[in-house]
């Protein structure tokens, strides 16, 4: 096989995997929304770190990889714990009262934040071009929750605030990269949300009903788990440019297993502005990977935008 056939069949299989992993990472807003029916939302959140940890756990410790526990910056891996449990235990209690594709519409935001967060945190500021698309963006979102309009329930703004602290997480996470592993990372953020959830879920636990509602307590810390290896082994097959876009097929997989499992379609509201939100993050990310490009010539710098 040459190198160009290789090189292909490696692209091929990067997307497949980013398709599969947004795929995993939907099945646990499923699993979430269907145990919300049966138990409280702080016990669904701390059931899929502990999971997710235990786990991760058996794969990945101290003593498999003996450098696992160094960070330099340990406040910022809490901080970074603590916005992924905030924005966790937020997008599950949305769930009680959205459907799976309207809450997805609306995350989809996220990075609309990031870029709008990452010039004051981070010194990469966007330019007009960037800042209208975001502009437009915002809109998509407000024409899904459609605000004193008789739109959603007050929930949408939970998932409002949920994108917000994926959005910090998400500048957090690239401070870290700086110093820290990613597998330092996903033990400090599981670890650190099973602990802080283990302390309070006594407060509301409730015991499972059934062996199946156990089960699907601990499958939501395994899909997890998978779908974010998934989505470093996409990342590792085929360059961001490509797979990233695939990350929107993540509102074909809410719609499918919103109408399969709670017979819940999505209304014609939440699709034009799934639509808006989803065309400008598609712009973004295509200005972001040709000003990237432009950068990287050599002798050359990016032009202004």
């Amino acid at each position: 096989m040459t190198d160009l056939a290789t090189a292909r069949r490696q692209r091929l299989m990067g997307i497949g995997l980013m398709c599969v992993a947004v795929a995993c990472l939907t099945g646990i807003d499923v699993i979430a929304k269907y145990l919300n029916h049966y138990m409280d939302t702080i016990e669904v959140v701390w059931a899929r770190y502990t999971s997710a940890f235990v786990l991760a756990l058996m794969v990945s410790n101290p003593i498999t990889r003996p450098g696992l526990l160094i960070t330099r910056r340990p406040g910022l891996q809490f901080a970074r714990a603590m916005l992924m449990v905030a924005g966790t235990s937020l997008n599950v209690l949305a769930l009680r009262y959205l459907q799976i594709d309207q809450t997805l519409s609306i995350l989809f935001s996220t990075p609309f934040l990031v870029a709008a967060m990452a010039g004051p945190m981070l010194g990469e500021w966007v330019g007009w071009r960037q800042w209208a698309a975001i502009a437009v963006g915002f809109l998509g979102v407000l024409l899904v929750i459609r605000p004193g309009f008789g739109g959603l329930h007050p929930a949408a703004f939970l998932s409002v605030a949920t994108a917000c602290c994926y959005a910090l997480y998400g500048i957090v996470t690239r401070l870290l990269t700086r110093t820290d592993s990613n597998e330092t990372q996903l033990f400090y953020g599981n670890f650190i949300g099973a602990l802080t959830l283990s302390a309070v879920v006594w407060l509301v636990w409730t015991p499972p009903q059934s062996w199946f509602i156990v089960l699907l307590m601990v499958i939501t810390g395994a899909i997890g788990s998978v779908g974010h290896y998934l989505l470093i082994a996409a990342h590792k097959l085929a360059p961001p440019a490509l797979i990233t876009p695939f990350m929107y097929t993540q509102l074909v997989w809410g719609i499918a297993l919103g109408y399969l499992v709670f017979n819940q379609l999505p209304s014609a509201w939440t699709l034009a502005g799934a639509a808006i939100v989803i065309g400008s993050g598609l712009y973004i990310f295509n200005r972001e990977r040709k000003h990237g490009a432009e950068a990287a010539r050599p002798g050359g710098s990016p032009k202004s935008h």
